[in-house]
């Protein structure tokens, strides 16, 4: 046996002390999935979706989460592209700012989102009284709160990627004579699409499973503002069941999203 080949043969042995704590780990991750699996109604399941309420918790969910992922794009890529470019004192302050609700409790952010934006908020009481825009307990209100814990996720992803993109390119296109925003429309914006699609997706699902900003701005009422993740909250009082298909359906959209960002994000760094 060569030096290389007993250096990958060894190189690839886990010690026990290592792998009996991983096992643990991934027993501790996978149970709970297994568990819902498990005791999921499949023969009522069809059943249970057809429901009017769990059918409208989801097509709500779908549609905020849709255009959360909207706003964000239309806000945050112009954003990103500030942070991955500006040069000026304070960008620093901003970026951390600005990635705060990745880390904020999503309660407190809707708090900070109700004292912003409520009727008598800081922004809110005007958007009230000039326009008669009303924010908090409204469809609109569950848009702004997973807008507000979803849009970072875009932010970060494209702004990573702005920063490692090909400077070189941009700098020709320059040279040649281009505006900097035909630039940024027609060289830029290719350069990053494969990450403005991750970021778009991440975003959308964290609109799609957000549930402490949603319930404190916007409220809980059927039709309106009861998303999936707050009708599994509310169905587990008195319907498991329901509750479970609902978690069943967020559980396979989670997969989903793994699956189409797996290329980007769960490859080994190196890997072919």
């Amino acid at each position: 046996m060569t030096r290389d080949r007993r250096a990958r043969t060894a190189g690839g042995r886990v010690p026990w002390p290592l792998a009996v704590p991983a096992l643990v780990a991934v027993l501790f991750l996978l149970v709970p999935v297994l568990g819902l699996l498990q005791r999921t109604p499949w023969r009522g399941l069809p059943h249970l979706l057809a429901e009017p309420p769990v059918r409208e918790a989801l097509r709500l969910s779908l549609i905020c989460a849709s255009l959360a992922t909207l706003v964000s794009l239309l806000i945050g890529v112009p954003l990103a592209y500030v942070l991955a470019t500006a040069r000026w004192r304070g960008v620093a302050l901003l970026r951390a700012l600005v990635t705060l609700p990745l880390v904020l409790p999503p309660v407190v952010g809707g708090v900070a989102l109700l004292l912003a934006l409520g009727r008598r908020g800081l922004v809110g009481q005007y958007l009230d009284s000039w326009f008669g825009l009303t924010l908090p307990f409204t469809t609109a209100g569950v848009v702004v709160a997973e807008t507000f814990v979803a849009m970072p996720f875009l932010v970060v992803t494209v702004e990573g990627a702005l920063r490692s993109a090909d400077a070189g390119l941009v700098e020709a296109a320059a040279t040649l004579g281009s505006r900097p925003f035909a630039t940024f429309r027609r060289v830029t914006l290719p350069l990053i699409a494969p990450s403005l699609v991750a970021g778009s997706v991440l975003a959308w699902a964290r609109a799609l499973g957000e549930f402490g900003a949603t319930i404190t701005f916007a409220g809980n009422f059927p039709g309106s503002t009861q998303t999936m993740p707050l009708a599994v909250y509310l169905a587990l009082e008195n319907d498991t069941d329901a509750a479970i298909a609902l978690s069943l359906v967020l559980l396979t959209l989670s997969v989903a999203v793994l699956l189409l960002l797996r290329d980007r994000w769960l490859r080994p760094l190196g890997a072919a």
